[in-house]
């Protein structure tokens, strides 16, 4: 029985966010927390929801053991509807293809049976290693509008940025007439944000005959996106203007995390309009204790501070001792740190422990600690070290 849906989204969740080193190890990159309470992937499926979105296929593959039980069936973010929901769809074997998806394209196409069960009339395919609030019914209505094919969203960039990313060139209409991938010498600063709407009758025969293609790719960007312009269709850009980040390396994702503690942060996390929702886990309200002194920090629920802290986001159930004293640092979930350590500039990741007297750091380049290492007493963590789990620091 086909539960028809104007549109469906497709989340690509299965990045594995290799430039962030030891916070990947473990887990896939959507997963990665941020911000004191939430993980990337919150951002997608809080749009989704913010959108009137009920229907998500999230696409995982690369350790996908932590988003799975994360997401569940997809109720903290209001998307576990009788007649939707979250679907987490990780690779299967169909019919002689039982390896990982090969590509972006490649994805969506293993997944053709689970969208025609919908019957859509237009597919939202969406990242879901970005930190971005984004109304996608906006972009929709913008869809219709111009009776596109295909529209992509995308974000205007300083020329000399604009080498790093896929870029549109558009007419004075904003319809596509060329895409170039990573220019030397860009025409256009229109940066494709990796977020497209099609028509589904349309881009399920695109990625049919992309399957069978043995030269392709798999690929949006570079197979898809290209042959669809080469065939004329009618493809535009749709500018966002609202916060983006791509949290894709280690230094990134600090500074996207260091901005939540800016007078004026770009990124309004109490916009009721845009709310972002995330897995809650009933934990007590924070706590500081007599003589700990807290300066412009993101405190979540279940923290016990006793030592000082400056210029941090600070996430649910850490421990900070007394003597300790925490600069410009993002601590993430149930990690403790003693007495008379001094922390400074460091992402130090889940369910570490730094006993009493630790160095880590001393605030020129980000500093990494991986989940359930452990730095034993008086340990001295070098500034700008790469630390991976599970790993004991004498």
């Amino acid at each position: 029985m086909i539960n028809k849906k104007e549109i469906v989204a497709m989340l690509l969740a299965g990045g594995q966010g290799s430039r962030l080193f030891a916070l990947t190890q473990k887990k896939a990159k959507p997963a990665v927390a941020y911000g004191g309470k939430y993980r990337i992937i919150d951002f997608p499926l809080s749009n989704c929801a913010n959108s009137g979105i009920d229907t998500v296929g999230v696409l995982t593959q690369y350790e996908p053991l932590e988003l799975n039980s994360y997401i569940g069936t997809g109720g903290s973010w209001d998307l576990d509807s009788l007649n939707g929901g979250a679907y987490v769809l990780p690779p299967y074997v169909r019919g002689d293809s039982g390896d990982w998806y090969s590509g972006t394209a490649d994805a969506i196409y293993r997944n053709i049976n689970f969208v025609d069960n919908f019957d859509p009339e237009y597919i939202i395919v969406l990242s879901g290693d970005q930190i971005c609030c984004m109304d996608y019914d906006k972009m929709l209505d913008y869809h219709k509008e111009k009776e596109a094919d295909c529209t992509i969203s995308v974000l205007n960039v300083s020329y000399e940025e604009a080498k790093r990313f896929g870029i549109m060139n558009t007419d004075d209409d904003n319809r596509i007439y060329e895409f170039e991938e990573k220019p030397a010498e860009p025409k256009s600063t229109k940066a494709s944000m990796g977020i497209y709407i099609f028509n589904w009758k349309l881009i399920r025969q695109y990625l049919i005959d992309d399957a069978n293609d043995p030269e392709s790719e798999h690929d949006f960007g570079k197979n898809i996106i290209p042959r669809m312009l080469e065939e004329g269709k009618k493809m535009y850009a749709y500018s966002f203007e609202g916060y983006w980040r791509d949290v894709g390396t280690i230094d990134s994702l600090w500074e996207a995390n260091m901005e939540l503690l800016d007078e004026n942060p770009q990124l309004d996390l109490n916009d009721e309009k845009m709310k972002i929702y995330t897995r809650n886990y009933a934990l007590p309200p924070h706590f500081v204790a007599e003589g700990a002194t807290v300066k412009n920090c993101v405190l979540a629920d279940g923290c016990y501070i006793e030592g000082d802290v400056e210029n941090c986001v600070i996430h649910s159930g850490v421990k900070v001792g007394k003597g300790s004293v925490v600069k410009n640092s993002v601590i993430m979930k149930d990690s403790i740190i003693r007495s008379n350590c001094t922390i400074d500039k460091a992402l130090i990741d889940e369910e570490v422990v730094i006993e009493q007297g630790c160095t880590v750091g001393e605030g020129n380049s980000v500093t990494v600690i991986g989940c359930h290492s452990v730095a034993l007493e008086n340990a001295v963590v070098e500034d700008g070290a790469m630390i991976y789990p599970d790993t004991i620091l004498h």
